[in-house]
């Protein structure tokens, strides 16, 4: 599955670009592309996590949108509140090889030109909400949450939130 951010503004857009990138990760995406201004900061960043917390996602950086939506050779869901439910959508979704799949989210205005080139425009609700928020929603409906990741160095160990203590 591949995850694409359009419009990224380095120094504006970091903060909610590095979590586009994670809730990805998260998910499985293989892939996560961003579009707009390169930003090796958040680049770097994000590859750090992946290569500390497990690999498995390629962070990239595209000049532009258009030939990452026109040459990808599967099916494009753009997620935007103007879209159709995923509630009535998601079935659709999940019949879908994920590595056939691309989740097209933006920053700024999007253009029209994304909505004629997605093969289905997607909302996770019809009132204003983040692009990680919509990210994070579709992706658990479609393929929950990755638990496994390989070459990790860092793991967390669950706890029920009881105080632990440790013995010296």
């Amino acid at each position: 599955m591949k995850v694409l951010r359009l419009g990224h503004r380095a120094g504006r857009d970091d903060r909610i670009s590095t979590h586009v990138g994670l809730v990805a990760r998260q998910y499985g995406a293989e892939e996560v592309v961003f579009c707009g201004q390169n930003d090796s900061g958040m680049m770097e960043s994000l590859r750090d996590v992946d290569d500390r917390w497990g690999e498995g996602t390629d962070f990239r950086h595209s000049d532009s949108w258009r030939p990452e939506i026109r040459e990808f050779n599967g099916f494009t869901a753009h997620l935007t509140m103007y879209g159709l439910s995923l509630d009535d959508e998601v079935d659709r979704l999940r019949s879908k090889n994920l590595d056939e799949l691309q989740l097209v989210v933006g920053s700024e205005k999007v253009p029209r030109e994304v909505y004629r080139h997605a093969d289905l425009n997607l909302a996770v609700g019809h009132q204003p909400h983040s692009e990680i928020a919509a990210l994070a929603v579709t992706l658990d409906r479609i393929t929950g949450i990755k638990r496994g990741f390989d070459d990790a160095e860092i793991e967390v160990e669950p706890t029920d939130g009881e105080k632990r203590t440790r013995k010296p």
